[in-house]
């Protein structure tokens, strides 16, 4: 089974906002789609750009569904992540993926951007940040790697972490005690892998059988992806719970805390003529 082009996910992407409420999560409206789509773990493991990126061939596609859709005025989405509805769409709406398309080309040329159907976006020829921070953390040294590690888990609040790393040691690569609040504290053990490819379930379950009796909760770090079936086995009922953080939450993470990461706010100026006109 192919991986759906873009514009085979658009209907999907709106269906997926609905089953949610009118609003979503960019992971929450992922997972809505595979279901939709019933699309295999075969699918949906498959990266875009393995060795650039941790992103999913699903994932990238559903991204340019979802520009179509914000540019089309059917969504948006808000500066905390959430997708939502816009006033202009309407439960039972009746539109097809070829009237979005071609309103969006309209659109783009006459603001003199250049678009094509099957890389449907003007930013396309260049690297995405995500990208960059993907390629520099994979090429650190193992001891670098480590020590951005326990910086970002410094960074988030843990204390006394430690990087033990020891072979046959079940995939635990380190521990450290998150405080909440200076009165309850939880023993964390974490597994980091520097990785391009996806992590199974079976990673996960190895990883748990390994922190039995020895942490309250687990912290899996890849800079890859995790399958659908190694997110659920992480959340499983009646096991201990494994907290998940892969390449694109890695990236956030580095973002967030602004650790080689500078974000620049442009400002825009609107000059509004008839204001003037009217002195």
């Amino acid at each position: 089974m192919a991986v759906p082009k873009y514009h085979e996910m658009l209907i999907p992407t709106l269906t997926a906002i609905e089953h949610l409420g009118g609003s979503g999560t960019i992971q929450e409206i992922t997972e809505e789609v595979v279901q939709i789509l019933n699309l295999s773990e075969s699918v949906t493991s498959q990266l875009h750009n393995p060795d650039k990126s941790s992103q999913t061939e699903v994932e990238y596609r559903l991204a340019w569904a979802r520009t179509y859709l914000k540019k089309f005025g059917l969504i948006d989405n808000s500066e905390r992540g959430v997708w939502s509805f816009t006033e202009q769409y309407h439960k039972g709406m009746e539109i097809t993926p070829e009237e979005i398309i071609q309103k969006v080309k309209k659109i783009s040329k006459s603001t003199n951007k250049r678009t094509n159907i099957d890389i449907p976006e003007v930013f396309a020829d260049s690297k995405d940040w995500k990208e960059i921070i993907h390629e520099s953390i994979l090429s650190l040294e193992p001891s670098s790697f480590e020590r951005l590690t326990k910086r970002i888990l410094r960074e988030v609040g843990f204390v006394q972490v430690e990087v033990t790393g020891k072979s046959g040691d079940g995939g635990i690569d380190g521990k450290g005690i998150v405080k909440i609040q200076d009165v309850l504290s939880y023993h964390v053990v974490f597994q980091c892998k520097r990785y391009k490819g996806s992590v199974g379930p079976g990673s996960i379950r190895d990883f748990r059988g390994a922190m039995v009796g020895r942490a309250d909760k687990g912290l899996f770090i890849t800079t890859g992806t995790f399958t659908r079936e190694a997110t659920k086995e992480a959340t499983r009922d009646g096991a201990s719970p494994i907290d998940l953080i892969d390449g694109d939450d890695l990236a956030e993470l580095l973002k967030k805390l602004r650790l080689g990461v500078t974000v620049r706010l442009v400002e825009e100026v609107d000059i509004d003529k008839q204001w003037f006109e009217k002195i």
